[in-house]
């Protein structure tokens, strides 16, 4: 038995209640535009040069962009305002492995294979016919370089040309020493080479840093002595903001405090970095697209489909943009659009490729929207072996509809966040996560239906109200087309969709 074939019996005695019908994981282009090269300035008639940086468990919440007035990200907040700031922009799954192969892939888990971790023990790995856009940017013309965090597989898929760390370096601390994972990408910056480059840019900040104590306050990667080059910029426990998903408890403000740390710790990272790219006179000919792969390591937001999981901070600096002139778009953004994004800025046709989602060029040159797009959906199966839990979701400006389809079983939590001091705390003291009951939060029905606009913070389940049933009738008979559409394995034979429903 191959892997995918064995992948594919685990996850179907999994889920034995719910019928899974097993389908090619090749799924049809969904809402892709047209790449096409019109609308560039002077400057960035040739191809661009092209840097992506994927932080890691990085929510809106701690960002000074994004309006947090504590946290220092001066370099963030800088890069917002040469470039666009997303206000709507959401990952498709709330997990690391996962969320990074929808990024680089352009698909869903569902069809991309990657549906849980990819290191020991888990070893997830995306389907070896998927491609990705490290790879065709390498077979069109441009040199490729991964610095910092890979967490996917294979490499046969996710390839670079380079790694300008080895594995073991980036998990011996160098993911954790920004200056230095910047200061390693100069060499590449600035080859003697007429090619444009790709450079991938991962760091490990601000994920939490294991190993872990049960109910100790998590350090978030802060050490005695610091990093090279680093700042430590310490924290005020009482001056932090508690996001309304957490409860403000004393452990709970420390873990933000150390949170904060490894943000802005990242965030000299990134300096350091753009500084390298003004120094070879590259910045003004750079596509830069700054992105997390999901929410804060926090209950509530990392592993689930609730806005802190998966509504992330996205920043695009375009090619010949005016520096000092920010914009902010409200457009429905999802990062199976970033592999199509980043082929059409490299002027080719996005098409061929079969991504599930859409440049985003249209808006950075002035539309509202995407055409056609008025939602964006999310596909979810595992974190952790332990933690299958299978959910799909559609989102709107105003709605979100989530099926949990393994409903009847407790929602499973990540390791480190139920050892994390902020849960123990929770369960000793008795009170809610933020403002769901543990109870409400571990037992979760199978349709959950939100007005994000009464109730931004997913609270009150309207799937069962009378007032509501068209609404979720419609979102419902939506999602189910996404996942015929898209090949989803997880699609039962739905049949025709019932008056409740």
């Amino acid at each position: 038995m191959d892997r995918r074939t064995a992948r594919r019996a685990f996850l179907k005695g999994c889920t034995a209640s719910l019928a899974l019908a097993a389908v090619a994981a090749c799924s049809p282009v969904v809402g892709v535009a047209g790449a096409g090269t019109g609308g560039l300035s002077p400057l960035s008639r040739e191809r661009p040069n092209i840097v992506v940086i994927v932080s890691d468990d990085h929510g809106t919440d701690a960002l000074g962009a994004y309006g947090n007035t504590y946290v220092q990200t001066p370099n963030l907040d800088a890069l917002a305002r040469d470039g666009t700031r997303f206000t709507s922009a959401f990952s498709t799954v709330s997990s690391c492995s996962p969320s990074r192969a929808a990024i680089l892939s352009g698909k869903f888990v569902h069809a991309n294979g990657m549906y849980g971790l990819s290191h020991l023990p888990y070893n997830f790995s995306s389907f070896p016919e998927i491609t990705s856009f490290p790879k065709i940017l390498s077979e069109s013309g441009y040199r490729t370089a991964l610095m910092g965090k890979f967490h996917v597989a294979p490499r046969t898929v996710y390839h670079f040309d380079r790694e300008l760390a080895t594995e073991d370096e980036v998990e011996a601390g160098l993911g954790r020493s920004p200056v230095e994972m910047a200061e390693g990408t100069r060499a590449f910056i600035n080859e003697k080479d007429e090619r444009p480059f790709l450079l991938y840019f991962a760091p490990t900040d601000p994920h939490r840093l294991g190993p872990y104590t049960l109910g100790e306050s998590n350090h978030f990667g802060a050490k005695p002595g610091g990093y090279p080059g680093v700042t430590p910029i310490e924290y005020d426990p009482q001056k932090v903001t508690v996001p309304s998903f957490l409860p403000d408890l004393p452990e709970t403000r420390q873990e933000l405090a150390w949170y904060y740390q490894a943000v802005s710790r990242m965030d000299q990272g990134i300096g350091r970095l753009i500084a390298e790219l003004k120094a070879a006179g590259k910045y003004d000919n750079t596509l830069i697209l700054y992105l997390s792969d999901n929410g804060v390591a926090m209950p509530g937001a990392k592993t689930n489909l609730y806005d802190p999981g998966i509504r992330l901070p996205f920043i695009v600096k375009a090619p010949g943009a005016r520096p000092g002139e920010p914009a902010r778009s409200d457009a429905l953004v999802s990062w199976v659009d970033i592999a199509p994004t980043v082929i059409d800025y490299a002027g080719m046709d996005a098409t061929p490729y079969g991504f599930q989602g859409a440049s985003i060029r249209p808006v950075m040159e002035g539309a509202v929207e995407l055409p056609g797009r008025d939602a964006v959906f999310g596909s979810h199966v595992l974190h952790e072996i332990h933690m299958f839990y299978p959910m799909r979701m559609i989102r709107t400006h105003r709605y979100k509809l989530i099926q949990n389809f393994a409903w009847r079983q407790p929602y499973p939590t990540a390791l480190d966040l139920v050892q994390s001091s902020t849960w123990q705390a929770a369960l000793r003291d008795g009170v809610p996560l933020g403002k769901r009951t543990i109870a409400q939060y571990t037992n979760r029905p199978e349709f959950e239906l939100y007005d994000l606009q009464a109730d931004p913070d997913e609270v009150r389940n309207l799937a069962d109200d009378p007032a509501y049933s068209g609404i979720r009738r419609d979102l419902v008979s939506r999602l189910h087309d996404f996942m015929r559409e898209t090949k989803d394995p997880f699609v039962i034979e739905l049949g025709p969709i019932q008056s409740g429903s």
